[in-house]
């Protein structure tokens, strides 16, 4: 009987919570919907806090004050481009003259990729110091012709070590098997010597001649059909940075791959260090 007694007061206890009524068990669904809303990832905030970050960077007041004197509607002529991008360039030294190509280019091709080297007449006006790694019969004339660093097992040392003081390397190819023991170190930093960069030849001598006169690489990006390049310094005279420049152009239409299709070069820009870009008249070029 005890037994009854105790399992009836259970089965009252628990009874109310069954018979109570539908509505009352189920959660006010305004209720649910704040409460999810509260948990759930605030993934559109996260969003947008993102594209606040990454947000263009504010121009500066010069540039700004440059800037309006560049129609951005109008196509300028070379020597117009060229003066343009001197008086826009408000650089307090002697600013970097450059020029930028949109090539009808696939990147992801490499037999469209560019890659080749030319000496501006006028040079660029940019020192580079030169590391060379000649045979022993070559130092003499490696020095005469500009190198600044001759480079032996004791440099290679120093290279590992994390000791970078030059702006190139040349090498004649004896050394490449003794230099490929810092390429982890040279490669990431664009240094380590290439036959396709003319760093790597037979001819170390002439190659350091042509460096020192200014010598450049003209390269398209890896993930974009863009080539950046200098053309000399604002300090030039505008004749010397427009025959400059169609050197540059001049190589680069001869370097046109043969599988490309349409037009190679699709535009150009000029701008100097820090300046606005201006467009320039492809047809003023022909």
């Amino acid at each position: 009987m005890a037994k009854k007694k105790i399992k009836e007061k259970n089965k009252k206890k628990i009874q109310p919570e069954a018979d109570q009524p539908l509505a009352e068990k189920t959660e006010n669904p305004e209720v649910t919907e704040i409460k999810l809303e509260e948990a759930a990832p605030k993934t559109s905030a996260l969003k947008t806090e993102k594209k606040a970050k990454v947000k263009k960077k504010e121009r500066g007041e010069m540039y700004k004050k440059v800037n309006v004197l560049v129609n951005k509607d109008k196509f300028y002529s070379l020597r117009e481009a060229i003066r343009l991008s001197k008086e826009t360039s408000y650089a307090k030294f002697d600013a970097t003259i450059e020029a930028h190509f949109n090539l009808g280019i696939d990147t992801t091709k490499d037999d469209q990729k560019i890659r080749i080297t030319i000496v501006p007449p006028h040079g660029t006006g940019k020192v580079k110091k030169i590391l060379a790694f000649v045979p022993i019969e070559s130092i003499k004339d490696a020095k005469e012709a500009g190198a600044d660093i001759i480079g032996d097992e004791t440099k290679i040392d120093q290279i590992a070590k994390g000791v970078i003081d030059f702006d190139v390397i040349v090498s004649d190819p004896s050394f490449m098997l003794k230099l490929s023991k810092v390429a982890k170190i040279l490669g990431p930093k664009g240094l380590m010597p290439n036959p396709k960069s003319g760093t790597v030849t037979p001819d170390p001598v002439k190659a350091i001649k042509e460096l020192k006169k200014g010598r450049v690489e003209l390269r398209s990006e890896t993930s974009a059909p863009l080539l950046h390049t200098l053309i000399g310094k604002k300090s030039f005279e505008d004749q010397a940075l427009v025959e400059n420049f169609m050197t540059i152009f001049n190589a680069l239409k001869s370097a046109k791959p043969s599988k490309t299709k349409g037009i190679f070069i699709q535009a150009i820009t000029v701008s100097a260090t820090m300046g606005p870009g201006i467009k320039v008249d492809l047809t003023s070029l022909i």
